[in-house]
């Protein structure tokens, strides 16, 4: 137990605090008490949650993490993973959130975890922290039977429709997610036995007045080669069926399994529209769309990254192109990581994995100049030095260090993490 200012102090939870804990994220998200909900909701690693309490025992905040292996270019990194941030409203200004991030990096730090990453629910809260916004998902509507360009193969797959089951399920979901994601940038997976439960675990709440979670498999005479999950939500206005499909995670091996899956998903009788999950920038649906202007996309903002030890977090990616290159970072919270650091990427040709880097500590003149949010920004290769530098973000004395850091911090492959922790 640590004191804070304005009568607070930092407590760590443990589960004996679960309904109090509970409480605090209802209030703050203003959600209304369901026990079911809440039974398979509450997925806290308790060593790794706490809180801040006021004086006279109120919990006015709390906050936890879970330990994820973040994938980045061309390799991976321990990963503080920033979830169940809340705040009671009558405690709001007092200093309680800002006190709980210090917590996390910290505990962050001590754990030896040099990146931390969020989802965030209000966009606005979290820069001023230090994360940058370091990839975006689209979502995607389509009208029922979208064309597809034709995929050699697909059509020999065969399809298999079955209702999730947790218990029958969780372990092939795993094994096909980790696999269909392998190289991209933020794909994390889910670590623990209860976050791989909760997410095939189906709860009344949850639907919006749809179907019970559905699960098709496409698979070969071998093996599986990817699976969807989906719900349908009926809809009989007009006297016409007009229902929704609402696909929550699609992942496949290859492209004649994406396609045979979105085919299905496409053409499902009583439906007239298809909500895609998140999806990459670089999705293959986009490829696959014989026309691309019949869909409505959105895009929102998907991982937030915060490097907590940026000369090891820069060491453990790899770039795209040979790069030397001093860096200048501010960092108003973390002060061991402000300073110049000299990134140089190894001589000789890069691997498949790209170049690797060393980082150390210099005192020679900046080629660029950056907070270490848009430094979290570029983390994964999702964003471009160059426009965050033509946006006024990052700054250089001519173009040529910038064009060139731009380019070995872009990655072919773009990030996403596909389900929200």
């Amino acid at each position: 137990m640590t004191s804070t200012s304005n009568g607070y102090r930092t407590v760590l939870l443990r589960e004996s605090r679960r309904e109090e804990v509970v409480a605090i994220d209802r209030i703050a998200f203003a959600s209304a008490p369901d026990p079911e909900s809440d039974a398979v909701a509450l997925t806290l690693d308790w060593s790794r949650t706490a809180g801040v309490e006021h004086s006279d025992g109120t919990l006015a905040g709390i906050h936890a993490s879970y330990p994820f292996t973040l994938p980045v270019p061309g390799s991976s990194v321990p990963c503080s993973g920033l979830t169940w941030v809340g705040v009671r409203p009558d405690h709001r200004r007092r200093g309680v959130l800002s006190s709980m991030i210090s917590t996390h990096f910290e505990r962050s730090v001590a754990r030896h975890e040099p990146v931390s990453a969020l989802f965030a629910a209000e966009a606005g809260i979290y820069g001023r922290f230090g994360y940058g916004s370091a990839a975006d998902d689209l979502r995607l509507t389509l009208a029922r039977g979208a064309g597809l360009r034709d995929v050699a193969g697909s059509a020999e797959l065969e399809l298999r429709l079955e209702q999730a089951d947790p218990a029958a399920h969780v372990e092939l979901v795993h094994a096909l997610h980790a696999a269909a994601g392998a190289g991209r940038p933020g794909w994390i997976e889910r670590t623990t036995d209860s976050l791989r439960a909760r997410h095939l675990t189906d709860t009344a709440a949850w639907r919006d007045g749809a179907e019970v979670l559905q699960l098709v498999t496409v698979r070969d005479a071998t093996r599986v080669r990817g699976y969807a999950l989906f719900r349908r939500k009926p809809d009989w206005s007009g006297f016409i069926p007009n229902g929704t499909v609402r696909v929550l995670e699609l992942a496949a091996l290859d492209a004649p399994a994406t396609h045979r899956l979105w085919s299905f998903l496409l053409d499902l009788d009583l439906m007239a529209t298809v909500e895609s999950p998140m999806l990459a920038a670089d999705d293959v649906l986009l490829r696959l769309l014989v026309d691309p202007r019949v869909v409505r996309p959105r895009v929102v903002d998907n991982l937030w990254v915060r490097l907590l030890d940026v000369p090891v977090a820069l060491a453990a990616r790899r770039y795209s192109s040979p790069l030397d290159v001093v860096l200048e970072v501010t960092d108003e919270r973390l002060p061991a990581n402000a300073g110049r650091w000299r990134l140089r990427t190894a001589t000789g040709p890069g691997d498949a994995f790209g170049f690797a880097a060393e980082i150390a500590a210099t005192s020679e003149p900046a080629d660029l100049t950056l907070d270490v949010r848009e430094l979290g920004a570029a983390y994964l290769g999702g964003r471009s030095l160059a426009s965050l530098g033509a946006a006024g973000l990052v700054t250089s004395g001519h173009a040529g260090p910038l064009l060139r850091a731009s380019t070995a911090f872009g990655w072919p492959v773009a990030p996403l993490c596909s389900w929200v922790f």
